[in-house]
């Protein structure tokens, strides 16, 4: 038998690689003469970068950058085995993590570390970028990430204007003179799993912003400024944000990405299974387990599991995943993929010793799974 073993990571309990071994290790007591392949997965947010640098031996690189509130932080980037790609998370420069609760506010937050990140890529010589925009903390239109490049973004004086969701109050045109000529021989997927407009009641400020530390009146004011920097970028550009599904994604980041560096906004796992070349580790498999912390109802709308599943079901694979719990809806992944589901926790316990026991749990959870096969493959 081939197994492939493409797991997400099981949140505050186990990585995609941890969670891959503990599975490989419950079915090794079934199947011991297996084929097993590994490949730790993600959906675009977090663990992307590893899950990438280990499918293509690559390597993790850290990089001093500005952070959300101007504060210098450590962040980092992946390139892949052949240093042609560079994996990003905007988070890791310009998270909402980096920003204790108590200072956060979107006005002021910006997202010249993201910037600074692709920079230092460039520098490194990738001219391809993945780019996962999950978890920001900012609502500044991407327009601190695009003044780090190079871009010039000015007020009706000619000076520049502050690079946050605030300083774009003051933006009347933009002067892509000195952004950075590399750009134009890079090709960039962007990890974008919503479709929220730039603006209005769906857009970034009124979604995003108040987990961000915005108020009511923020939000109104954070609109109105994404809103002339749409009408600045279309005068610039001739593209109109506003009519972008996902330019909302992290405070207009989506938006920026796709009109200034003509990036695709694509499903994360979908990038992802590329990457890794999943579909080419399938080949002759004859089983694939997948799983995550929770299956439940939106594990069918895109997360990892489904996109594994998806690529197998190409080859007619059967898949079964191991969730680390399930809800009662969890049935809706049976309409998208995946033939069998299980859980990982065999026993009352706290949300704390569940996660404590993560490893041995997942590991137990594919042994009696491996079983479950093994009987049915002499009924």
């Amino acid at each position: 038998m081939k197994i492939v073993i493409a797991p997400d990571s099981y949140k505050e309990s186990l990585s995609a690689q941890e969670a891959a071994s503990a599975i490989a290790a419950g079915f090794r007591e079934i199947f011991p003469q297996a084929d097993y392949v590994l490949v730790p997965m993600a959906d675009g947010g977090e663990g992307t970068v590893e899950a990438v640098i280990a499918a293509t031996g690559g390597r993790r690189v850290t990089v001093q950058v500005q952070g959300p509130l101007g504060e210098p932080v450590e962040a980092f980037y992946g390139l892949s085995g052949d240093g042609l790609t560079a994996i990003l998370e905007m988070a890791a420069a310009s998270g909402l993590a980096l920003v204790p609760p108590a200072n956060r506010n979107p006005l002021h937050t910006s997202s010249v570390g993201t910037g600074q990140l692709i920079r230092s890529a460039l520098d490194a010589g990738a001219r391809k970028f993945i780019i996962g925009i999950g978890g920001s903390a900012t609502n500044d239109g991407g327009a601190g990430m695009l003044q780090s490049l190079g871009a010039r973004l000015l007020t009706s004086q000619g000076e520049s204007i502050a690079p946050t969701g605030e300083g774009l109050r003051d933006l009347a045109s933009i002067d892509l003179s000195e952004l950075d000529a590399r750009l134009g021989e890079t090709t960039i997927d962007v990890a974008c799993d919503v479709d929220n407009p730039l603006c209005g009641p769906q857009g970034a400020s009124a979604v995003f912003g108040p987990q961000k530390g915005a108020t009511a009146e923020m939000v109104a004011f954070l609109d109105a400024n994404l809103r002339n920097f749409a009408t600045i970028t279309q005068q610039t550009l001739g593209v109109d944000m506003m009519t972008i599904s996902g330019a909302g994604a992290a405070g207009g980041m989506g938006g920026a990405i796709y009109a200034f560096l003509h990036g695709r906004l694509r499903p994360g796992v979908d990038i992802v299974t590329e990457a890794v070349g999943l579909d080419g580790l399938l080949h002759n498999a004859d089983l694939v387990v997948t799983g995550e912390g929770r299956i439940d109802g939106q594990t069918a709308h895109g997360k990892t599991p489904i996109g594994v599943a998806r690529v197998a079901k190409r080859r007619g694979i059967p898949v079964m995943a191991i969730g680390g719990c399930l809800t009662r809806d969890f049935t809706a992944v049976f309409a998208n993929g995946i033939d069998a589901v299980t859980d990982a926790v065999y026993r009352p316990c706290t949300v704390a010793e569940a996660l404590h026991e993560g490893y041995d749990n997942l590991r137990m959870a594919a042994r009696n799974a491996a079983a479950l096969v093994a009987l049915g493959q002499r009924l």
